[in-house]
């Protein structure tokens, strides 16, 4: 019932002429999975391989729009809500790497988005991607992994660190306190354990935006998702994983790693904590022959909207080498 009042809201506000062309406001293209629910696909450009971008804990497809500006005047680009964000209904539990590697497979076949794909997966999306891969593998042309996540990342960081270092849990239970204030109504909330869990109106944007902004937070489904993402991320998932390819043979795979992810801690863990990370990063790369690891100057872990620019030429890369490679 609130999910069609929403909807509703969402309806009259993007009926407002300043608004009417915001994304925000908007679907892209709706496709129905053999379950009936529904996954929004925003594709632009054309060309081959299509790429396929898979965004991190709590972002839409409207994340990668840096990116996909950049991309689509040389290939077909493709961004998503995974079921549970922005326009696509929520799925059901738990949402991990498997479910959401099947929504995307069965989402791209009802669009009719064919291969061969370039994945890119941004922090948790890179063990989404892979997931997909694992199941998709004769469909994928490269990856590109934007400081991703790792599986089992909070054993190898609590073995360095100490117990809980690395780990997803204040993360979790912040998402659990807003999924519990959601259920009984209690948001938007002045207290200080709450006030996190809706957004502040941002001047930048319409009114309308952030009225539908608000409504999404509103909503409990938002929450469930984010608490089984964050759940199952370095359980399930990384299972997944590791029962997986453990090598990408000869795929072309380029692995970028922020250098800022870990500037706010303090120091001398700062340098640490980013030695680990990066070179997580370089094993990662080097699950296929043909892998690269590169750190990226002055970017936080937010690098689609700090270095969207590097992004977009790691992708165009990966698509000249399958290019390349198909001459060869």
């Amino acid at each position: 019932m609130r999910r069609s009042i929403i909807a509703c809201l969402l309806v009259l506000l993007a009926a407002q002429p300043a608004a009417a062309a915001d994304p925000e406001l908007e679907p892209g293209r709706l496709v129905r999975l053999p379950d009936g629910r529904k996954l929004n696909f925003r594709c632009t450009g054309s060309g081959a391989p299509t790429v396929v971008l898979e965004g991190g804990y709590g972002a839409n497809s409207l994340a990668w729009e840096p990116v996909r500006r950049l991309v689509q005047g040389k290939l077909r680009v493709c961004s998503y809500d995974r079921a549970g964000y922005g326009f696509s209904t929520p799925g059901p539990l738990p949402r991990d790497g498997a479910s959401i590697a099947r929504d995307l497979d069965q989402g791209l076949r009802a669009a009719r988005i064919g291969g061969p794909f370039i994945l890119v997966g941004h922090s948790a999306g890179a063990l989404y991607v892979r997931s997909f891969y694992a199941r998709r593998p004769r469909d994928v042309a490269g990856m590109v992994l934007v400081d991703p996540s790792v599986e089992y990342q909070d054993r190898r960081f609590a073995a360095a660190f100490g117990p809980g270092a690395g780990g997803l849990q204040p993360l979790r239970d912040r998402a659990a306190r807003c999924l519990g204030a959601a259920e009984t109504r209690l948001l938007p909330s002045t207290e200080p354990s709450l006030e996190r869990c809706t957004p502040k109106p941002n001047a930048n944007l319409s009114e309308a935006v952030n009225a539908a902004r608000l409504a999404a937070s509103l909503e409990p489904g938002t929450w469930r998702t984010q608490v089984s993402e964050l759940e199952t991320l370095l359980t399930s998932t990384s299972d997944q994983i590791a029962a997986g390819p453990q090598s990408y043979g000869a795929l072309p795979l380029i692995v970028l790693t922020a250098d800022g992810t870990y500037a706010a801690a303090p120091e001398p863990a700062r340098a640490a904590l980013g030695t680990l990370w990066y070179g997580l990063h370089r094993e990662l790369a080097r699950r296929s022959s043909a892998g690269e690891s590169r750190l990226v100057a002055g970017s936080s872990h937010l690098m689609t909207r700090d270095k969207p620019a590097v992004i977009a030429d790691a992708i165009l890369e990966i698509a000249a080498k399958t290019k390349s490679a198909k001459v060869n």
